[in-house]
């Protein structure tokens, strides 16, 4: 018995550290993401699917599928839709094996600059302290996320010492992907 609990333990660690924590209802696949998708009683449709920086994967019989903005229950039931031409009520499961697009990227004075996955949301001081903290020579009340939108690019201003004080603690957003958190 007391084996069986250790391995249930290791079972979930393991699961919470892939990213089973996307499996959130909310979460949307990111391209980078790493997509598990089987089809029940079909062995040749059980393959992992890479979804690409474009937005979309490819998978047997279905073709390519748009991932973009959607869901890993979207995803099922377009796949679903798709397969039903084939395969007579299709049992499909699509979860997510690896989170690698969800990222942010932090850069400038501070001590470990690079990319960092979220999982599932980041806000700036997470992201600073992800990145090592900042260097004696950073310029704390001039930091900027920079952020795409539909609309085109966002400049937002954070201030550190003024959340750090407990002041403005609206500035300390959470981040989205693709954000870019400059430390001048």
């Amino acid at each position: 018995m007391k084996k069986f609990v250790v391995a249930c333990c290791i079972i979930v660690a393991l699961a919470w550290a892939t990213g089973a924590m996307a499996q959130d209802a909310n979460y949307t696949v990111k391209p980078g993401d790493l997509l598990s998708i089987s089809v029940w009683k079909e062995p040749d449709l059980q393959k992992p699917a890479l979804v690409r920086p474009d937005g979309s994967f490819s998978f047997p019989l279905v073709g390519e599928v748009d991932a973009r903005g959607k869901t890993v229950a979207d995803l099922n039931k377009a796949m679903s839709q798709k397969l039903a031409k084939y395969i007579s009520d299709p049992v499909v499961t699509v979860s997510i094996q690896e989170i690698k697009g969800n990222k942010v990227y932090v850069i400038g004075q501070v001590n470990k600059p690079g990319e960092f996955i979220m999982n599932p949301t980041v806000d700036v001081m997470q992201a600073l302290s992800m990145a090592g903290g900042t260097t004696p020579f950073a310029s704390l009340a001039d930091i900027t996320i920079l952020r795409r939108t539909p609309t085109g690019k966002q400049s937002l201003p954070f201030r550190y010492n003024d959340v750090v004080r407990g002041k403005r603690l609206d500035q300390n957003i959470d981040l989205q992907s693709g954000d870019v958190v400059v430390v001048p």
